[in-house]
């Protein structure tokens, strides 16, 4: 059969969730071309996105063509909208819609890197994303500072792991990890400071200006993710380059973050913000407004490879993007038959079709719930 033929006539024939142990889950999209195409939810919710996936959004999308990724889009998430536009929906739909873009690659024979617009690098450069700040001494972060420089990394992340809930709770502690964190990795290495949530705005204040000492160059959600208005204050305030994003998981929110909180970086994550189809209207938005883009992403697999294909279009330059660091020695990466290349610090983009990843469906079998 032709290939156009082949295309215009493909339907999709289920969508399977696969919970893995570690709490991921794995979305795979079967076609009647035989083409599967793979995708990945943010692991916030991912029992109940498999549900959902089971019981609604594989009835919504069944006979539909997979290459009409738009029309699935919406389908999925104007169908859905009330289970909830922050969470739960968008991080659903973002696993069925990497699998799509997926299929389109594989049926096309062209990455996905190809199908946004073509690529600017071959690899990406990665920071280290370390988290746990909040309960791990100031020595037991540098230490892993540390080793992530030994194996290649040329920037490193410090997470606090805080939340909104009990802001300002040890900011003494704070600045003591980021100074020796500072000392432990050398002036070459580029520092950020996620503070996940946790200060109040006149703290968040007083620490932007402080970190300016360990050369910080990145200061990632300061306040509270529901007070734009703070963090317009804190922007106006603070010298180093502010971030946010992580909790905005559409182009609406997007607008909203852009208009009143007025960040400098943006931060959207693919496996949360409802797939790449939501993260290219994102970029669109960021480019708009002369925002930098900076992903949220923590996954190591599928996550990953799809930041890498749109991180590698959209930012045009070189700036670090994120990795968590556990992800070098993830058991996830076993699932795969061409687990994603690390070297020097950077992350090869895949060139292969679709994300260009190889999965073992034996194995994903084997590590599932």
């Amino acid at each position: 059969m032709p290939v156009a033929t082949a295309a215009s006539s493909m339907k999709i024939m289920s969508i399977e969730p696969h919970l893995l142990k570690g709490g991921k889950c794995f979305v795979l999209v079967r076609t009647s071309e035989g083409i599967t195409g793979i995708g990945e939810v943010s692991p916030m919710n991912a029992p109940a996105s498999a549900h959902l996936i089971e019981n609604v959004y594989s009835k919504l999308l069944t006979g539909m063509n997979p290459l009409d990724i738009e029309r699935c889009w919406e389908k999925a998430y104007f169908s859905t909208y009330k289970q909830g536009v922050m969470g739960l929906q968008p991080e659903t739909i973002a696993g069925i819609d990497i699998a799509l873009w997926d299929i389109l690659g594989k049926a096309t024979g062209l990455p996905i890197h190809q199908l946004l617009g073509g690529k600017r690098r071959d690899s990406v450069r990665v920071y280290a994303s370390i988290g746990g700040g909040a309960h791990n001494t100031p020595k037991e972060m540098a230490q892993r500072a540390e080793k992530a420089v030994a194996q290649g990394f040329t920037a490193v992340k410090i997470r606090m792991d805080y939340g909104p809930t009990v802001p300002d709770a040890d900011v003494k502690k704070d600045l003591e990890t980021l100074s020796t964190v500072r000392r432990a990795i050398g002036d070459e290495i580029e520092l950020k400071y996620d503070v996940n949530n946790g200060y109040s705005v006149q703290t968040a204040i007083r620490v932007g200006n402080e970190i300016a000492k360990f050369n910080v160059i990145h200061y990632e959600e300061p306040v509270a993710q529901t007070d734009y208005a703070g963090y317009a204050k804190v922007v106006d305030a603070v010298d180093v380059p502010v971030a946010a994003g992580e909790h905005e998981y559409t182009r609406w929110q997007f607008r909203d973050l852009i208009q009143i909180a007025n960040p400098d970086i943006m931060q959207p994550d693919l496996v949360k913000c409802a797939g790449i189809s939501e993260a290219v209207k994102i970029a669109t938005l960021a480019s708009a407004h002369h925002k930098l883009l900076c992903p949220h992403q923590t996954q190591p697999t599928i996550g990953t490879a799809a930041n890498l294909h749109f991180t590698s279009v959209f930012v045009a330059n070189d700036m670090a993007q994120e990795f968590d660091h556990g992800g070098l020695d993830s058991p996830l990466n076993g699932l795969f038959k061409n687990p994603l290349e690390f070297k020097n610090g950077r992350l090869t983009v895949p060139s292969g079709p679709g994300l260009g990843m190889e999965l073992d469906e034996q194995k994903l079998n084997a590590m599932a719930v």
